[in-house]
């Protein structure tokens, strides 16, 4: 593919570049952390958003409905921002798009419950998710862009993949306010005013980021395109739409792995340890804290792996990895979790396939339309996946046992080995300038 004229780019990340991956990576943090953080209080937000004579299971039900309501409306705010970003510039929606993630955040952390406020007390947790969603919708896709346009071309899979691992570093900031919280305030202290501590400290960080981000740069791909008068005319999403069904596909398709191996095994299973193999909760915070940091490190490494083997092997090898450690921490759990600590950890690294998701999808489309291809592509594949997953999980694990969320990651992950074999077998979609 033809490059677009821009200033030649070092071999190795500079000193700009680090600056660039650590802010960038807030932002995404906020979203990890606001997910974390939602879906570990998930029993205590069912008590206290539905009436008290609900049972548990349609409360927990619920609230993960409105945790999954999120996902939904990820693609209007990923298709605004994305369509703005290809015209006007990376820079301004990326600051955008985490100060409208982080007021949701603050806001709910202030929100009264069901004794309080009755009905609307449920319709304003959904609204504020809802809003999350819309954010959230122009943030990834925004930051990969942005990374991969500043990185020098032989690193931009570490580049992606330290982003990546940055971002995932929010679920570990997650899991350890969630295993914190359990330890040092009791269930009724939790119920009382607890749980409104981690959501208060996420809004003011997503601020924070916000403040933080005014230091950025434009990227110079895009500089590039601007002063070679190259940028997209008309919508961008219609181009995509129209003559890029290949990189819709594909990146569709390694979202719903990234969806699997992230709601699944990180975020849902310290809940199925509780609810389905009764362990106690203390002991699922601290494994999923564990797990949360071997997925920064696992995270790191394929994007290493990336630039040296190439997107299609590192992902083969991860899949593989992912498979086999997911069918034995579920059957460890299923004979009583003697070995949960450290089988969730090995799983956790397993779960850092992830890191080449990204790779996978700046790849697949032309810089011109680059922002607007990987927001539709992911935030339809992230729409559709993440707001049936949970329920979904919920629902098997209810109907046929808790192993059922470990048949459907290890189902999800041997189906993309067939899209990392055509990765392996096609020569298109080399990352472009």
């Amino acid at each position: 593919m033809s490059a677009v004229g821009s200033p030649a780019v070092p071999h190795e990340l500079a000193r700009n570049d680090a600056k660039t991956l650590i802010l960038s990576a807030l932002g995404g943090a906020l979203e990890f952390y606001d997910f974390v953080v939602f879906v570990f209080f998930t029993k205590v937000l069912g008590g206290l958003f539905f009436p008290a004579g609900m049972s548990p299971w349609l409360a927990q039900f619920q609230v993960f409905g409105i945790f999954a309501a999120g996902y939904l409306a990820r693609p209007l705010g990923g298709v605004a921002m994305a369509h703005f970003g290809d015209r006007l510039g990376r820079k301004r929606m990326f600051s955008l798009s985490v100060l409208l993630m982080a007021l949701p955040t603050l806001c709910i952390g202030l929100l009264p419950d069901y004794a309080r406020a009755g009905v609307f007390a449920p319709v304003l947790l959904l609204l504020l998710r809802v809003l999350q969603g819309v954010a959230i919708g122009g943030e990834m896709p925004g930051a990969w862009v942005f990374v991969a346009e500043h990185a020098p071309r032989r690193r931009v899979g570490f580049a992606l993949s330290s982003l990546t691992s940055g971002i995932t570093a929010g679920i570990l900031m997650g899991s350890l306010m969630a295993a914190w919280i359990s330890h040092h305030f009791s269930p009724d202290e939790i119920h009382g005013y607890a749980w409104r501590i981690p959501f208060l400290l996420g809004g003011l960080f997503g601020l924070l980021s916000v403040w933080m981000r005014r230091w950025l740069s434009e990227t110079p791909v895009f500089e590039a395109m601007r002063a070679n008068r190259e940028l997209a005319e008309g919508l961008p999403l219609k181009q995509v739409v129209s003559g890029h069904g290949r990189g819709i596909a594909i990146s569709m398709l390694v979202t719903w792995l990234l969806t699997a191996a992230i709601v699944v095994v990180i975020l849902m299973t310290p809940t199925l340890v509780q609810t389905a193999f009764h362990l106690p909760a203390t002991l699922a915070f601290t494994g999923s804290s564990l797990a949360a940091a071997s997925l920064v490190v696992g995270t790191l490494a394929s994007g290493w792996l990336v630039d040296r083997l190439g997107r299609a092997l590192s992902m083969a090898l991860y899949l593989l990895a992912l498979i086999v450690m997911t069918r034995l921490l579920f059957s460890d759990l299923a004979a009583g979790g003697h070995h949960f600590l450290l089988l969730y950890s090995l799983t956790g690294f397993t779960v850092g396939v992830v890191g080449v998701v990204p790779a996978v999808m700046v790849a697949a489309f032309p810089a011109a339309i680059r922002y607007s291809g990987i927001a539709f592509a992911y935030n339809l594949a992230y729409a559709l996946s993440g707001a049936v997953t949970p329920p979904l999980i919920a629902s098997l694990s209810k109907l046929y046992g808790p192993m059922a969320a470990a048949d459907y990651v290890i189902g999800i992950a041997g189906f993309s080995l067939l899209t990392a074999a055509y990765l392996a077998f096609s020569r298109k979609g080399d990352f472009e300038r």
